[in-house]
């Protein structure tokens, strides 16, 4: 039965920029290289120290005959590249900047009876000059390694077509019309495989919205949103008031089961 030990000398730790450190182990009790290596990788912790572990290598003792020395490489946890079918997911929360002219209610100061605007913002003779505020945003990445056998030129353009484009079925538990599709960077290692960052956006679709009076507006999250104003009499004062609010589909929806890569 093999057995694993560490050595004296073990876990010298290196700084700086780019920080590493070995774990050696003696393992005995086995004539195989792929058992010594097994218990190398059953043995060696990951993490360690805070780093993460890159490599395992064991090579014959050679002072010792029918043992090996094993070799646990580690490094910053940055530095370690996915194997294929892993992924790593980024996110970020905020808020994005949006201009409206009709709010969703009013209040009037000192008089209760003033015109009524109809939730118009910033009204002048003229126009009506509405406001800038911020609104939730949350955009995350996903990087995926990939096999190469999988980055076909038919994949690629699907990926190009699938770009500026929303989901138009349920997709990873939003709804239709909550993700936009931002686009996709890939980076491939030498002649192996690929990673591939898809970028994504997502927002929230609202039903049965109260804009300036008018009721039962529906709008998804992507679609852009605008209210035509005319003149209205209202206590004695001519007043631009809603009469009609317009939700635009500016960006086209499509089938993000694309995203997928095609099985090697």
């Amino acid at each position: 039965m093999a057995a694993i030990a560490e050595m004296l000398g073990s876990g010298e730790l290196e700084s700086g920029d780019s920080p590493g450190a070995e774990l050696k182990y003696l393992i005995t009790g086995t004539s195989s290289e792929a058992t010594a290596l097994t218990e190398l990788e059953d043995e060696a912790p990951d993490p360690w120290q805070g780093l993460a572990r890159k490599s395992c290598r064991v090579a014959p003792h050679g002072e010792m005959p029918g043992a090996w020395e094993g070799v646990a490489s580690y490094v910053a946890p940055e530095e370690v590249e996915q194997e294929v079918g892993e992924s790593t997911v980024r996110f970020s929360t905020g808020g994005g900047s949006q201009h409206i002219t009709a709010s969703y209610a009013t209040k009037k100061y000192p008089n209760p009876g003033a015109p009524d605007y109809g939730g118009a913002i910033g009204v002048t003779k003229d126009s009506v000059e509405g406001v800038d505020i911020i609104t939730p945003k949350f955009e995350w990445s996903e990087t995926h390694t990939v096999a190469a056998a999988q980055v076909t030129t038919a994949y690629i353009s699907t990926l190009r077509n699938l770009t500026g484009k929303t989901n138009d079925a349920t997709w990873q538990g939003y709804q239709a019309g909550e993700v936009l599709f931002l686009g996709v960077e890939g980076s491939k290692r030498g002649d192996g495989d690929w990673e591939l960052t898809f970028n994504f956006a997502a927002g929230t679709n609202i039903a049965s919205m109260i804009i300036g009076g008018i009721t039962g507006v529906n709008k998804k999250a992507w679609e852009y949103v605008w209210v035509r104003f005319e003149d209205k009499e209202d206590a004695g004062a001519l007043v631009k008031q809603p009469t009609a609010v317009y939700v635009e589909e500016v960006y086209e929806e499509d089938d993000f089961t694309g995203l997928e890569p095609p099985a090697p």
